[in-house]
């Protein structure tokens, strides 16, 4: 007598199990993950895949590619603005560098600019100290030094004498201090200038006398008018060059004046 079994008890019957067919898809998706350099466990998407659509292998894998593009395109993103910072960076550095040099060019031109400009006050004022000019503008020597005659004390005369009609402006003849100005007894309303470079000059017969004792003058200026006062027979102005301020240290006037650049 044949024996019948149940339908579906035989072993050869059974279906396969889920359960191993989701185990092996999920090895399959850490695999990938592995192989792919993305860590990631796939079991829940592919299970859930698995429930959803039967298709657990496709969905798991697919998710892993997209994943890996994601974060290659963000480390990319950020490679691309590290190298745009460091760009910037370097442009403003050099546009730092640039202002700085261009400052510092600017700095060396005024300056030197400046440097220049002192040079040439300092010329300008050495000029100045060093100018000297006739007493008497446009005039020229009407009685000479040494000349001899008894109009003189001494017996001949000590300086020069410049044509010049009473009122004629009478001018320092270089940069000085006046260190006497008043009467002088044969030489009428005097002025005695002591020069820069150490040397006495002395205006005689003045009509009127514009400066006083430690005045300081420059070249041109001027310090009184001609006359005619003291020991003197018409109005002119009697110049003196001397080497201290007392009579008697007088020296030749024209060769003075000439030797610092007067012509006469």
């Amino acid at each position: 007598m044949a024996l019948t079994r149940a339908a579906g008890k035989s072993g050869k019957h059974r279906r396969p199990s889920r359960r191993t067919t989701r185990s092996g898809v999920q090895a399959a998706g850490v695999a990938t993950l592995a192989t792919g350099g993305v860590v990631a466990t796939l079991a829940g998407p592919a299970l859930a895949a698995d429930r959803d659509t039967g298709s657990a292998e496709d969905t798991g894998l697919h998710r892993a590619v997209v994943l890996t593009d994601t974060i290659e395109q963000r480390i990319g993103d950020q490679a691309e603005a590290q190298r745009s910072a460091a760009e910037e960076a370097a442009e403003q550095a050099r546009a730092e560098a640039e202002a700085k040099r261009r400052a510092a060019e600017a700095r060396r031109i005024a300056d030197a600019r400046e440097k220049e400009k002192e040079r040439a006050a300092r010329e300008a004022e050495r000029k100045r100290l060093n100018t000297f000019v006739s007493p008497v503008a446009g005039s020229y020597v009407s009685t000479s030094y040494l000349a001899s005659g008894s109009a003189w004390s001494s017996g001949s005369h000590t300086g020069v004498d410049f044509h010049a009609a009473a009122g004629t402006p009478v001018r320092s003849v270089g940069t000085g201090t006046v260190v006497e100005a008043g009467w002088d007894g044969s030489y009428g309303n005097s002025v005695v200038i002591k020069m820069n470079d150490g040397t006495y000059t002395q205006y005689g017969h003045l009509s009127s006398i514009a400066v006083s004792a430690g005045q300081q003058v420059t070249p041109a200026q001027q310090i009184g008018l001609a006359g005619n006062t003291g020991n003197s027979f018409g109005a002119h102005l009697h110049f003196e060059a001397r080497t201290t301020a007392e009579y008697g240290s007088h020296i030749d006037p024209v060769a003075y004046l000439r030797s610092h650049g007067v012509s006469l």
